[in-house]
């Protein structure tokens, strides 16, 4: 079983236009269409412990690993 990440894109209850990005990792070993096809569950468990939002859609992704640009200093040609 592998990591795998499931974004799931929120929006308020009270404003419709105000919507964002969750990710939920969790273990799973299928394919990322078949995370999806799985994912109901996961975020009507989301949504009952978050009930001010509603889920518009989801998609799969494995992990992406942290963005490091920040960390490695960058050389000056002369």
């Amino acid at each position: 079983m592998d990591l795998i990440d499931l974004v799931v894109t929120v929006c308020a209850l009270a404003a419709p236009a105000n919507c964002e990005e969750k990710h939920l990792e969790f273990q799973w070993s299928g394919s990322l269409q078949q995370c999806a096809n799985a994912a109901p569950p996961y975020i009507a468990q989301w949504i009952g412990d978050h009930p001010k939002w509603s889920a518009v859609r989801w998609r799969c992704e494995y992990p992406h690993p942290p963005d490091r640009t920040e960390a490695i200093p960058r050389v000056r040609a002369a």
